[in-house]
Formats: structure tokens, C-alpha cells, sequence
């Protein structure tokens, strides 16, 4: 383990995640982003998106960002990765540790059908995270304008839960595409205006008598 300008590079396979679920597609796009690189832009991409974390129990590393790259890395079978500290919170027993986790929201237990679960449910290793497709369109249609990029923490999953009744699983199975432009409508609706990033025109209902 080498310290690096704040940075400390650890192994991937030893980070902890602080979710239960990721969008598997955009691990997918991730890795298809990784494969275009030569081995110096690996290199200096890895030192652009360091994994924030939290020292927890054991001195464990426990990332509350970026878990698509770091399953799109263990699957690349990279081996080593850069983190840096945010808090220190390795003093604390384990059920503490995840409420003072919690009441900054720095964690999401939250399963792929958005039920919150128990502490225990959130997987040891990046490589047991569930797949959420929701998530995956929550970020697609980032991507393709359909909302802002904003600093509240899990917004991809905010809008993922709002996607979730309102656009069939089956759409996003049978065509993403389609999906994303359904999705990219609904998030720019007055229905939406409430979550983080929204970028809509507020229309004031016309009420009738």
C-alpha cells in the first residue's frame, strides 16, 4: 500500500461497498470505455477517479462512490486502484459504524426493487453487488440530458425509483433505446420536479371546477 498525494492505492478486490445494488449495463459501458485505452491513459485515468471512501472497522476501505468502476475494474482484472480517506470512522463498533453511515447519507441499503433492507444486506465485495436496470436507465438518461448532474448523494437512484412503475421492465430488456427516450420524457415533466438535477419547464396545472 503506497500513499500517493493523499491518494493511497489499495487492492480493488478489498473494497467495501456502501449500496446493495448497481446497473450491470453500465458496467458494460464502462469496461467498453477501459478497452479503448492504452496502458498510459489506464494509468492516468485511475488517478482521475479515485475512490472516495470511509476507514471503517478493521481499517476497512468502504468506497461511497464510483462501484460501477470498481466492478468494471475487477472484471478487467485490475489489480490495484487509488482511495482517499473522506472520514475516519474505524474506531466505531460495526452497528454504529453504519448509522453514523447512514445519518450522513453515505450509505443506500436499498435492494433492486427500491425496499430498504438491513445493514447486513450490503454485500462485502463490489463483485456480489445486485443488478438494479433501473439504475442503469436512471444513468443513461443522465447522460442523454434528461436531468443535470447534481451533488445530492444517490440521486441516479432517486430517479431510478421514480423510472421503476412508470417504465416496463420488459421495455428496457427489449429495447434500451426506446426506454431511455420514454424515461428522458417523463424526467422532464412536472411529475419529476421534485428530484435533484431536474431541468423541466414547471407548467402550473389548469384546475377545473
Amino acid at each position: 500500500m503506497n500513499e500517493h498525494h493523499h491518494l493511497i492505492e489499495v487492492e480493488v478486490k478489498i473494497l467495501r461497498p456502501t449500496q446493495i445494488t448497481v446497473g450491470t449495463a453500465e458496467v458494460a459501458l464502462k469496461r467498453a470505455e477501459w478497452h479503448k485505452l492504452n496502458r498510459k491513459e489506464r494509468n492516468k485515468r485511475l488517478k482521475q477517479q479515485w475512490f472516495p471512501s470511509v476507514l471503517g472497522p478493521k481499517g476497512r476501505y468502504y468506497i461511497v462512490d464510483h462501484h460501477h468502476l470498481g466492478l468494471a475494474l475487477i472484471e478487467e482484472s485490475i489489480d490495484t486502484a487509488w482511495v482517499t480517506v473522506q472520514h475516519d470512522f474505524s474506531w466505531l463498533e460495526m452497528d454504529q459504524f453504519w448509522r453514523v453511515m447512514d445519518f450522513h447519507q453515505l450509505t443506500h441499503p436499498y435492494d433492486e426493487q427500491g425496499k430498504r433492507l438491513e445493514f447486513s444486506a450490503i454485500p462485502k465485495s463490489v463483485t456480489q453487488l445486485r443488478n438494479d436496470p433501473y439504475r442503469s436507465l436512471a444513468g443513461f438518461v443522465r447522460e442523454a440530458g434528461g436531468y443535470a448532474k447534481d451533488t445530492t448523494p444517490f440521486t441516479e437512484f432517486l430517479w431510478a425509483d421514480f423510472f421503476r412503475p412508470q417504465i416496463p421492465l420488459d421495455l428496457i430488456n427489449q429495447s434500451q433505446q426506446k426506454a431511455i427516450e420514454q424515461a428522458t420524457g417523463l424526467a422532464r415533466g412536472n411529475e419529476a420536479r421534485y428530484l435533484p438535477g431536474w431541468i423541466g419547464k414547471y407548467s402550473k396545472p389548469n384546475h377545473k371546477d
